[in-house]
């Protein structure tokens, strides 16, 4: 794709073009590095987008300049920017934790539990911010959405660093072996002394923590956030780890491969836009980029099988 993009429309390869597709695919990516654990697990996670809101409008909220013309907390004084980022990672590990709490002891199926969170977590942002939008944050946060030194833009600074952690948890941890284990048969697991409950609970936790961070990214590059914000990103971010060889039927993926799904997405996005594809044919060409993806990826493991 990259070849062929640039070959079509030498402004791709810039480097300015390139840290933009980085930065685009950053926050979906956050959040794909999150579902991989799940995936992985056998399970999925619906909610993100929504928890992203969620976390996003509070940490806003906590967040905003003296300017601020509608303050949410008149009387607050100005906080360090810490005490919103660990808001909104608290606000998203604890709305995933409660989903992988509901799939853990009550059994119900992972898609109802986070479908439900996904409907919770939306109305909350919807009544905590009577549905306006959260905005004219101080500086310290917006600088999150920078560059360091005018280049490297902080989003995919902090992107990378994030893929590095779920590698190293994923590959070489326990953790991470149980989350294999139970994706691979849960059964079996929990007769190898795994502790299932447990550890569902940690994956989903740790995805919606990834949510958090990526309301964290999102707030930073925007400067507000409205409760209406990432309808339909916990899809991106499925089709991304999907695209990079998560396989829905658990027990395989990869961080690395999670990272190529995003920037397969944002390379197409950003290609096509370059050539002046309409928006709507691109929406069309990534789901059938998905489709077969899919397809490849049920081929290749039958084959191994």
């Amino acid at each position: 794709m990259i070849i062929g993009l640039s070959i079509a429309q030498p402004a791709f390869l810039s480097s300015h073009n390139i840290f933009n597709v980085l930065t685009q695919s950053a926050i979906f990516g956050i959040m794909a590095l999150g579902l991989t654990f799940v995936i992985i697990s056998k399970g999925i996670d619906l909610s993100v987008g929504s928890v992203l809101a969620f976390s996003g409008v509070i940490a806003s909220s906590l967040g905003q300049s003296a300017e601020a013309t509608s303050k949410y907390f008149p009387n607050l004084p100005i906080m360090p920017v810490l005490v919103p980022i660990l808001a909104a990672l608290i606000v998203g590990a604890l709305c995933g934790g409660l989903s992988g709490f509901l799939i853990a002891k009550t059994r119900i199926p992972a898609f109802i539990a986070t479908l439900g969170m996904m409907t919770v977590a939306r109305g909350m942002a919807l009544i905590y911010t009577d549905g306006k939008p959260v905005s004219t944050l101080i500086p310290s946060f917006t600088a999150i959405g920078g560059k360091v030194f005018g280049v490297i833009p902080i989003p995919v600074i902090i992107y990378f660093v994030m893929i590095i952690i779920s590698t190293i948890l994923l590959s070489n941890t326990r953790f991470g072996k149980n989350v294999y284990a139970i994706g691979g048969n849960i059964n079996a697991a929990e007769v190898s002394g795994v502790n299932v409950k447990r550890n569902l609970i940690m994956i989903y936790a740790y995805s919606g923590l990834l949510a958090g961070l990526a309301a964290v990214v999102f707030a930073g590059r925007v400067g507000s956030v409205h409760p209406g914000a990432a309808t339909g990103y916990e899809l991106t971010a499925i089709a991304s780890t999907t695209i990079g060889g998560t396989s829905h039927s658990g027990g395989i993926g990869t961080i690395w491969g999670a990272f190529v799904g995003a920037l397969v997405l944002a390379v197409l996005r950003n290609g096509l836009t370059l050539l002046g594809v309409d928006a709507y044919w691109q929406q069309v060409v990534e789901g059938v980029i998905i489709v077969v993806a899919v397809i490849i990826d049920m081929r290749k493991n039958a084959k191994k099988d």
